[in-house]
């Protein structure tokens, strides 16, 4: 049975009243007082009810975070940057799977609006969504332009595509391709080609949409390795490296002498299990902790620039 109010009131030997003020912190209260409600809350296991506070014009102190997957490491690690740096701020996160789904994501901020949220942070892959212009709740998005009046936090995405270009130039690679995900030319992430573009222009760009199946995926990446002859490969995420290199491998092809690889994220993940993999590597703690910064100083109603970027390092393996 699940404790109320009164039950714990009943317990601590006080008023609901008292209680009421203990939990919203209002007015003067003496410790002891304070004690016996609070020990009185953890032993029934009660629970303020969050949202119904926010109804009454009380801050909820939930932010929603509305991610394209949770099954990939890098948006996993992020999440969960993200969700110890609220904690730390007073805050406690709604995960939200949109699945690249733009259906299941507008519902998503229905429900976050309707449990009035003080905020959103959104990497949402679902480019020139409407909805977000008529959400009340301030929103900072993560490597992606969801309106002209949401701010943008995401690593130096053309940086990062010029230094993963000039490692294969060093490498002496002649005849290197980039494969990355959809078209994300509107998005900063498609900064990353250019960026690439700018040191190798004749280079071929390959497109492999993140809807693909693992087996269409692979199918397309073996395509790609057998007809485009290259040297070096810079992709545009550290599992479909992975997924490369094993392809590469499977087809005969060595690495690095018979192809260089580099990746894009530099994740914990595959600093500890694929240290071989060279890549790209964004700061995640760094990234977190800017955005929960940018969304709480929104909250309180200060004007934000449009466009943040953070600096990204080569992490150095045995793939190049």
């Amino acid at each position: 049975m699940v404790a109320k109010l009164t039950d714990v009131a009943k317990l601590a030997g006080v008023s609901p009243t008292t209680v009421s003020r203990v939990i919203n912190k209002k007015g003067y209260l003496s410790e002891k007082t304070i004690k016996k409600v609070t020990d009185a809350m953890r032993e029934l296991g009660y629970k303020p009810n969050n949202l119904a506070r926010g109804l009454q014009g009380k801050s909820a102190k939930l932010v929603g975070l509305i991610f394209p997957t949770i099954s990939n490491i890098f948006y996993a690690e992020l999440i969960e940057h993200l969700e110890k740096e609220l904690f730390n701020r007073g805050y406690k996160a709604i995960v939200c799977n949109s699945q690249h789904d733009s259906a299941k994501e507008r519902e998503y901020l229905e429900m976050l609006t309707a449990n009035q949220v003080d905020g959103i942070i959104s990497g949402s892959h679902n480019l020139g969504i409407k909805d977000y212009d008529r959400v009340s709740a301030p929103i900072i998005a993560f490597d992606r332009n969801l309106s002209p009046s949401t701010p943008i936090v995401s690593s130096d995405n053309y940086g990062g595509g010029v230094l993963a270009a000039q490692t294969l130039q060093k490498a002496g690679c002649k005849q290197p391709i980039m494969i990355t995900g959809n078209d994300d030319s509107n998005s900063p992430t498609g900064l990353r080609q250019t960026g690439f573009s700018s040191i190798f222009p004749q280079a071929d760009i390959y497109h492999i949409s993140s809807d693909f199946s693992p087996v269409r995926k692979e199918m397309e990446i073996r395509n790609i390795l057998q007809t485009s002859h290259a040297d070096g490969i810079f992709i545009s995420g550290d599992l479909t490296a992975m997924l490369v290199w094993n392809i590469a491998q499977s087809l005969g092809l060595s690495v690095p002498q018979d192809l260089k690889l580099i990746g894009y994220d530099g994740t914990y993940f595959i600093e500890t299990h694929y240290p071989q993999l060279t890549t790209i590597k964004q700061p995640l703690a760094d990234i977190a902790i800017l955005m929960v910064d940018l969304l709480i100083l929104k909250i309180e109603g200060v004007a934000l620039e449009q466009h943040y970027s953070l600096p990204i390092s080569l992490l150095a393996g045995r793939s190049v």
